[in-house]
């Protein structure tokens, strides 16, 4: 009978102290998330600061509530999975060296993983992965389209030049003087209005596949201040209607015509953004019946960040025996087409 192998991952790539627990590269035994959420929302985003005393405070709390969730100890690991990069280096490197120090404590093998790969594998977690596949990431610090040929092989065939999707969330959300983190409530909002306003749509060059959202911000911005000029009313829930509606248009073409190119069998969303209402349901309604492409859109809890995903992804890593030493240091600007395409 072939063993079971447990794969523990670690990630504190911001200001959220993850640990989870993963079976046989799929089957989620534990996965434990400490939020600072109220602890940065006062000051209107992260303070990588007071982010890293956090990870210091909780990741040994995490680590114990995660093995005895999962009902195993250290001996029964197969491996260690850590975020390796990208992230904040201070929040980072809490990690890494946690994980190193169990490594070396109790002889387990060590794994570096890449923080965006691992929102990729989180949906592996919901269904087996079919190649070739394209990635839809969108989240603060990234929007990007990735193209997967095999395990561990990413392409990134567009990204943002600018503000990624989640960081212009966040400042449009600002604006409309909105608590941190702002992508949960201009969701809410664009729910509640309608697209009136024209607002831009950076499509940049033909045939690119790169993202741009610097504009639009700054156009949503620019709206507020004239009308606040002229003595006029926005409705915040139209404005937030109209800036989700370009940002998604954007999003979901550029995603179509790239799965025309690649012919790929999956289309995967990933990263914190994928948690956005409106962006979930127009993915379902374009894609949603398609015989020809499968599209996989992760549970709310596997968007945001948290370990399981970055165990996920080290499974993989550690089948193909792409293992880090305990020279492994934290890397806040991690290429995910250098750190994971080894063979």
């Amino acid at each position: 009978m072939k063993k079971d192998q447990w794969i523990m991952g670690i990630e504190t790539s911001c200001d959220e102290t993850a640990v989870a627990i993963i079976k046989n590269g799929r089957e989620i035994s534990a996965n434990i998330v400490a939020s600072q959420i109220e602890s940065h929302k006062r000051f209107g985003g992260v303070v990588p600061e007071i982010a890293s005393r956090h990870h210091v405070e909780q990741i040994t709390i995490v680590l114990e509530e995660a093995l005895y969730k999962a009902g195993i100890t250290y001996s029964d690991l197969s491996a260690i999975a850590v975020t390796e990069g990208p992230g904040l280096v201070g929040a980072l490197l809490i990690g890494v060296n946690a994980a190193k120090a169990v490594a070396f404590a109790h002889g387990i093998p060590l794994v570096g993983v890449h923080h965006i790969a691992g929102h990729i594998y989180a949906n592996r977690l919901v269904e087996e992965m079919e190649f070739p596949l394209l990635s839809l990431v969108v989240s603060g610090g990234h929007t990007e389209l990735v193209y997967m040929k095999e395990h561990g092989h990413f392409e990134v065939i567009g990204e943002t030049r600018d503000d990624a999707a989640g960081e212009a969330y966040d400042k449009v959300a600002r604006t409309l003087n909105l608590p941190y983190p702002g992508g949960p409530h201009i969701d809410r909002l664009a729910h509640e209005g309608n697209p009136t306003i024209q607002l831009p749509r950076a499509w940049l060059e033909e045939g690119s596949y790169d993202f741009s959202f610097s504009g639009l911000k700054s156009a949503v911005i620019n709206t507020v201040h004239n009308a606040e000029q002229r003595g006029e009313t926005i409705v915040p829930e139209d404005l937030a209607a109209s800036f989700q509606d370009s940002v998604i248009d954007v999003l979901v073409t550029k995603t179509e015509r790239a799965i025309e190119e690649y012919q790929v069998k999956q289309l995967l969303l990933a990263g914190g953004v994928a948690a956005n209402k409106g962006l979930r349901a127009s993915l379902e309604m374009k894609f949603g019946d398609k015989a020809d492409i499968k599209l996989i859109i992760p549970p709310l809890a596997l968007c945001t960040d948290n370990a399981a995903m970055i165990a996920a992804a080290g499974s993989v890593l550690f089948e193909k025996g792409q293992f880090a030493g305990l020279d492994l240091n934290a890397n806040p600007g991690l290429d995910i087409t250098i750190h994971n395409n080894k063979n």
